[in-house]
């Protein structure tokens, strides 16, 4: 994986979906609108955290794995999210938190591999 390209394109996406959210989904009731929020939120913090990989590899090659881990997250996580408040059922609910472990282990993941190097 190309962890800083797909960081930038994660973070080109998370622009697009924020401004639909902001504009496109305004006649949805509140509580709609702030799943979208935390999905947005979310997605944002996933989507930095490859981009930080993809730079923190220019310098110093080492594992991508905890990108591929905040990439499932975000995907579970803020797409579960983005899809209930477009309608999709909420059994899509059961994925959600499976995406919010997924976000906190490459978060781990990444910092176990920081200490690694200290």
């Amino acid at each position: 994986m190309n962890a800083l390209a797909v960081g930038s394109f994660a973070l080109g996406l998370g622009v697009l979906f924020g401004a639909f959210g902001a504009h496109g989904l305004r006649h949805l009731p509140a509580q709609k609108l702030e799943l979208w929020a935390t999905a947005s939120q979310y997605h944002f913090i996933a989507a930095f955290g490859i981009l930080a990989i993809g730079l923190l590899r220019l310098v110093r090659p080492g594992s991508i794995g905890p990108a591929y881990v905040l990439l499932a997250g975000l995907v579970l996580f803020s797409g579960s999210l983005y899809a209930m408040t477009l309608g999709a059922p909420r059994a899509l609910a059961m994925v959600t938190p499976i995406g919010g472990v997924c976000l906190t282990a490459g978060f781990v993941w990444l910092g176990v591999l920081a200490l690694g190097r200290g």
